[in-house]
């Protein structure tokens, strides 16, 4: 196994400083972590005698309500930015590229754009796309409302008859909420963390989609998405000063700005709790053998392996 040259604890290698080294001898590699001293944006890079690189940008995303904010936000800066504006620069990229994986990705806390290749010319290509993306889209207003939420006609026959919501996130949401077992996780998630941000739907709730304003969509990305958020993970043998090397030029004129708080977990209840929902079946069909349980224990912390 030949693994990339490694940085060492305590170095300043392009505007970062290796506050880690990590031999991971199960994953046949080792884990550098280093932190921008300008920003405070942190890096991480599982070194690996692997040629399918991955670059991907993460930034703390807490949903504030249940309008899918994060996950409007993330279809709209993929729709367009300073260097790049065409509405869909990686589909455009994809007729080119020799990539193995282009996405992005909305969780419950956190928002990935990640991409992978066996290219390194290709990897630093698409990575130069994404990161002008999430840090200087071009978030129209109009793609606001393609993305999230719009009023058009029901029938388009008929442009001057009733209006009805539409907009793509919306749409997907409804379908998504059309499914049983996708409502009951969201009911569960908000009846088991009700004090935490977990509770809310980072994805959308199409019954709140609509309040969701384009000023507050706005604000949003400005407190967010900004490098003193941003986690870099790469993966690969491409040697990780590279890879510091490309995104401290990238972050050139940022200085540290708002840092999100820690999350807050929920507080352990002093007894069982049960809730319930409902979801719609067609007029004719039975509701015999249509219903739905859920159970949860509470086992400890992921974090510190308890």
């Amino acid at each position: 196994m030949t693994l990339p040259i490694l940085p060492k604890p305590g170095d300043a290698c392009h505007g970062f400083r290796i506050t880690a080294v990590t031999p991971l001898p199960a994953l046949r590699g080792a884990a550098v972590q280093a932190i921008h001293e300008r920003t405070g944006a942190k890096a991480f890079h599982l070194a690996a005698d692997d040629a399918e690189n991955l670059f991907s940008i993460s930034f703390p995303t807490p949903p504030p309500d249940d309008t899918g904010l994060p996950h409007i936000m993330e279809h709209s800066v993929l729709a367009g930015s300073e260097r790049f504006p065409v509405r869909e620069p990686f589909f455009e990229m994809l007729k080119m590229s020799m990539s193995t994986f282009l996405n992005a990705m909305t969780g419950p806390d956190c928002t990935y754009y990640p991409v992978a290749s066996n290219v390194r010319q290709d990897l630093f290509n698409l990575a130069d796309v994404y990161v002008d993306a999430v840090f200087h889209p071009l978030l129209a207003e109009k793609t606001f409302q393609r993305e999230g939420h719009h009023l058009a006609p029901a029938k388009p026959e008929e442009p001057a008859g009733a209006l009805t919501v539409n907009g793509i996130v919306f749409n997907e949401m409804k379908g998504a909420y059309s499914d049983p077992e996708t409502r009951l996780y969201f009911t569960w998630l908000h009846g088991l963390l009700p004090d935490t941000i977990y509770a809310r739907n980072s994805a959308g709730d199409p019954a709140a989609i609509p309040n969701l304003t384009y000023t507050t969509f706005k604000s949003f990305f400005a407190r967010y998405y900004h490098p003193s958020n941003a986690l870099f993970f790469f993966y690969g043998d491409i040697p990780t000063a590279d890879y510091l090397a490309f995104v401290n030029e990238r972050l050139a004129g940022y200085d540290r700005g708002f840092t999100v708080p820690a999350i807050v977990s929920q507080a352990p209840w002093s007894a069982p709790r049960s809730c319930e929902d409902v979801y719609p079946i067609g007029p004719d069909d039975p509701a015999t053998g249509k219903t739905y349980l859920m159970l949860h224990w509470l086992l400890g912390s992921a974090l510190n392996g308890a």
